[in-house]
C-alpha cells in the first residue's frame, strides 16, 4: 500500500472535515435511489468521524450535469437516505460553495453531518479550477477522501481541494480498496487466478500484461475473447472484434507462454443470429465449438468453458474478476457470467471483484454477499490494477 495516512491516524474532534464520498447512485423514475451500495460503503467512515465529534461535510457528484444546475441530478434524495442509514438528521445545503454552503456549515455542531449539493453543478469541478477548489476548501479545516470511484480523476474535489487542507487522509473505503486491489494482488495466496471479460480487449491489454508477472492463470471471456480467437486463426462470424489488436494479442499469448502463465480461452461459445438491446432479448441461440458461423455472433461463454473456469476458480487461493463473460443484461447471454459469480461465491479462497460491470453482474446474480471484496470503482479499479497513479490517492501521499 502507498504511504497514505487514514482516518485511523488522526483525531478530528471539533474540526470541520470535508469528506469526498462517491454518492453517484442510480436514480429510479420516481427520483428515488435505485441502488444504495455506494451510500452504504461510505457509512463506516462517516460514522467514525461522527463518533469522534467531527463536523462532517460531505461532497459528491451525481451524474454528468456538465457544469450546470440540473434538478434531476440533485443529491437531496441521498441526504434523506443517508439520514435513515445513520439514524440521525443529515442537513442538506442547496449549493456546494458560496453563501448557502457557508451558512449550512456554520450551523454544524460536533458530530453533525451535512451533505453539499452536486459538486458537478459547477464547471470548476471537472476543470479542477484553483479558485473553485479554494472555495470548497474554505468550508473546512481537514480533508478525507473516501471516493475511490473518482480517485482516477484530477478534479477540484479530489485533488485541488486537498492542496489547501491538512491533514488530508484516506477513509476506510479507500483503505480497503488499496488493500485488496493492491496488497492482496501483489502478494497473493497461490494459485492466483485472474478472470478478464468485457467488450474490448483494448481496454484490458495493459492490465492483462501487468498480471502476466503476478498470476498463475488468466482466464479470458466476454467479447474480448473473440479477438483472441481471431489471433488464433479462428472464424468469429459477426462477433465484436478488434482486428487492429490481433498482433498485440498474439504477442500477449507468447509472453504468457514464456512466463508459464496458463492462459485459458473459451472452448465453446453461445452464439445468436440477432440481438435486441432495447428489449433485452436475443434471436435464435445455440452453442458452437471452434469457429463461429457466418451471420452468428458470440454472446457468452459456453457450458464446457463455464465448467473449466469454475474448476480453475475452485482450485485457487486468490481470485480477481474484472468484466462479465457475456452480455449479462440479456438472460439468454448471462449464464456464463452467473456461473463465474457462483464459482467465486463457492470458492474458499480470497475472491476480489474489480468493480464496474463485474460488480453489477455479481449483484444481479445474487452472489454479492458471498465474495470477499467488491470494489466500488470502475475505471479507477482498472487503472489501479494496471499500476497507474491515481491523482486522488497521490495527493494524500503529500500530506
Amino acid at each position: 500500500m502507498l504511504n497514505v495516512r487514514t482516518i485511523r491516524d488522526i483525531s478530528f474532534e471539533g474540526e470541520r472535515v470535508l469528506v469526498r464520498v462517491d454518492f453517484n447512485v442510480p436514480l429510479n423514475s420516481k427520483g428515488g435511489i435505485g441502488d444504495d451500495t455506494r451510500v452504504v460503503a461510505a457509512l463506516p467512515t462517516i460514522q467514525h468521524l461522527c463518533d469522534q465529534g467531527a463536523r462532517v461535510i460531505l461532497v459528491s457528484h451525481l451524474g454528468r450535469p456538465n457544469g450546470k444546475r440540473v434538478p434531476e441530478k440533485s443529491l437531496k434524495p441521498v441526504a434523506k437516505l443517508l439520514s435513515e442509514k445513520l439514524g440521525k438528521p443529515v442537513a442538506f445545503a442547496e449549493d456546494c460553495v458560496g453563501e448557502l454552503a457557508q451558512k449550512a456549515v456554520d450551523k454544524l455542531k460536533d458530530g453533525d453531518v451535512l451533505l453539499l449539493e452536486n459538486v458537478r453543478f459547477h464547471p470548476g469541478e471537472e476543470a479542477n479550477d484553483p479558485a473553485f477548489a479554494e472555495q470548497l476548501a474554505s468550508l473546512a479545516e481537514s480533508y478525507v477522501n473516501d471516493a475511490f470511484g473518482t480517485a482516477h480523476r484530477a478534479h477540484a474535489s479530489t485533488v485541488g481541494v486537498a492542496e489547501h487542507l491538512s491533514p488530508r487522509v484516506a477513509g476506510f473505503l479507500i483503505e480497503r480498496e488499496m488493500d485488496y486491489l493492491g496488497k492482496k494482488t501483489a502478494v497473493p495466496g497461490r494459485p492466483f487466478t485472474v478472470l478478464f471479460g468485457g467488450a474490448k480487449v483494448s481496454d484490458k491489454l495493459n492490465v492483462i500484461e501487468t498480471f502476466l508477472d503476478k498470476a498463475d492463470a488468466i482466464l479470458i471471456g466476454g467479447a474480448m475473447a473473440y479477438t483472441f480467437a481471431l489471433a488464433l486463426g479462428k472464424k468469429v462470424g459477426k462477433s465484436l472484434v478488434e482486428p487492429d489488436k490481433v498482433n498485440l494479442v498474439k504477442d500477449l499469448m507468447e509472453k504468457a507462454k514464456a512466463k508459464g502463465v496458463a492462459l485459458l480461452l473459451p472452448s465453446d461459445t453461445v452464439v445468436t443470429n440477432s440481438l435486441d438491446f432495447k428489449n433485452h432479448s436475443a434471436g435464435k441461440v445455440k452453442v458452437v465449438e471452434g469457429d463461429i458461423p457466418d451471420g452468428w455472433e458470440g454472446v457468452d461463454i459456453g457450458p464446457k468453458t463455464r465448467e473449466t473456469f469454475a474448476k480453475q476458480v475452485a482450485s485457487s487461493k486468490t481470485i480477481l474478476w474484472n468484466g462479465p463473460m457475456g452480455i449479462f443484461e440479456i438472460p439468454e447471454c448471462a449464464q456464463g457470467t452467473v456461473a463465474v459469480a457462483k464459482a467465486l461465491a463457492a470458492c474458499t479462497g480470497t475472491s476480489i471483484i474489480g468493480g464496474g460491470d463485474s460488480a453489477k453482474a455479481i449483484k444481479d446474480s445474487g452472489y454479492a454477499d458471498e465474495v470477499t471484496f467488491m470494489s466500488t470503482g470502475g475505471g479507477a479499479s482498472l487503472e489501479f490494477l494496471e499500476g497507474k497513479e491515481l491523482p486522488g490517492v497521490a495527493v494524500l501521499c503529500k500530506s
